[in-house]
């Protein structure tokens, strides 16, 4: 198989107020195209964002409080947004696989065939940051990419700690030290980088970057090999 790159993008950026940030789609899709062009395969796997936050709190108001059930809307929500993102990208051209996989083996798969594959969520207790991180190891990717709504790892919330301290390099022991031990926190929880997604890093050797997903020319200079905005998590 050609190169292959992994890229998660936060459910949160697709959405402004509730609604489909249409620019954003269109310019994260143009972005996703020309690194296509290049002959490198892209995995996508997009998260839940305002969608699956508003679908959860409905389901519990309903009654639901089982977070196997709960898990199962989240990741409804996430598919839904890959469909999205992918007919955006078919729109531009692409050669993306017109399918949302639902395990990262189908995904690896039909990145055989296809230049771009777009997934969501997989099975409860995993979120999209390690499908994501699952899908690298899966396709022999060395690197997962995770554009969030963060700039940088901090070593504790920056929305709610002002002399939070940003980290532009460090390791995966590193940064399990700030995320805690590999187990599932329910839907819906927001931390930089899933724990047991960093876990599956540390095992299988897989180096991260997290940037800025609203800053789109750094996604760009990301997916391309070259110096950006946010923070490299190498390996051990």
């Amino acid at each position: 198989m050609s190169q292959v790159v992994i890229v998660a993008l936060g459910g949160s950026l697709m959405y402004d107020n509730g609604e489909i940030d249409q620019d954003w789609v269109d310019s994260a899709s143009t972005i996703i195209s020309q690194t296509a062009s290049t002959g490198t395969k892209i995995g996508i796997v997009i998260g839940g964002g305002h969608l699956a936050r508003e679908n959860i709190a409905a389901a519990r108001k309903s009654g639901v409080t089982d977070t196997f059930e709960l898990d199962l809307v989240g990741i409804a929500a996430t598919r839904f947004n890959a469909a999205t993102f992918a007919a955006a990208l078919k729109s531009a051209g692409v050669d993306v696989s017109e399918n949302v996989p639902e395990t990262t083996a189908s995904a690896t798969e039909s990145l055989q065939n296809h230049a771009v594959i777009v997934m969501g969520g997989t099975i409860p207790g995993h979120t999209t940051d390690a499908v994501s991180i699952n899908l690298a190891v899966d396709s022999d990717a060395k690197r997962c990419t995770i554009a969030t709504n963060v700039d940088f790892v901090y070593d504790k919330a920056p929305q709610t700690n002002p002399d939070a301290i940003a980290f532009e390099q460090m390791t995966l022991t590193e940064l399990q030290s700030i995320v805690g031990p590999p187990e599932h926190r329910g839907a819906g929880p927001n931390v930089v980088i899933d724990p047991i997604g960093v876990q599956i890093a540390i095992d299988n050797d897989i180096e991260l970057a997290l940037l800025n997903g609203r800053e789109l020319e750094g996604l760009a200079k990301c997916l391309a090999g070259q110096a950006f905005r946010g923070t490299i998590i190498g390996v051990n």
